[in-house]
């Protein structure tokens, strides 16, 4: 029987180790202003905020926002003296046209008086002090205008004469009647009216 020579015995195999996982590179962090807790990338890219964390305080004199740029202020006395002027005159035929109608002074139409001078004036002649003055005064020449031409409507309806000769030949008459009409009430007309003016005029230019 015969017999096969033995084989060589062959090293053991070890197993090969697990290559380590290339590691990632990461950004140098580096102490900031000295403080080794708080820290930054090397490269100077700015550290991601942290959740909850509270924005810095802007610095002094630096708004946390953009601030309009105020309203121009308008400042147009001319404009405004015009403007009220023309109210007066349009706001004295008015008052006086409801006196001839009615035969009574009313105090809410010298209210409006008042009001028409004053708004025309704040609004287009702006904040300027003489304004309200001046729409106070125009308000009372509006108001004795109008009742004289009151006066006008009521004695044209009871003498022959018209209303326009009334009032442009005879504005004498006219005066004389308003004096003998006039009571106190129509002196508080007066003040209301311009009251409500110089109030109005501030106001509207506001």
């Amino acid at each position: 029987m015969s017999q096969s020579a033995p084989t060589p015995a062959q090293p053991p195999v070890e197993p090969a180790e697990p290559a380590e996982p290339q590691a990632q590179p990461q950004s140098q962090l580096q102490p900031v202003d000295g403080n080794p807790y708080a820290q930054q990338p090397a490269d100077g890219t700015p550290p991601a905020p942290q959740p909850g964390a509270v924005p810095p305080p802007p610095a002094p004199g630096v708004p946390y926002g953009a601030v309009p740029a105020p309203a121009p202020v308008r400042n147009n006395v001319g404009l405004g003296l015009v403007a009220a002027f023309v109210a007066a005159v349009a706001a004295a035929g008015v008052y006086g046209a409801i006196i001839g109608l009615t035969k009574h002074e009313i105090g809410w139409a010298a209210v409006g008086v008042g009001f028409l001078v004053g708004l025309a004036a704040g609004r287009l002649g702006g904040r300027n002090p003489v304004l309200p003055v001046a729409s106070a005064v125009l308000s009372l020449g509006s108001v004795y205008i109008g009742q004289l031409v009151g006066e006008g409507i009521i004695g044209a309806k009871e003498t022959p004469l018209s209303f326009s000769e009334l009032f442009f030949q005879h504005f004498d008459v006219l005066q004389e009647a308003w004096k003998a009409d006039a009571d106190p009430l129509t002196f508080l007309f007066f003040a209301i009216a311009a009251y409500v003016a110089f109030t109005g005029a501030r106001k509207a230019a506001l």
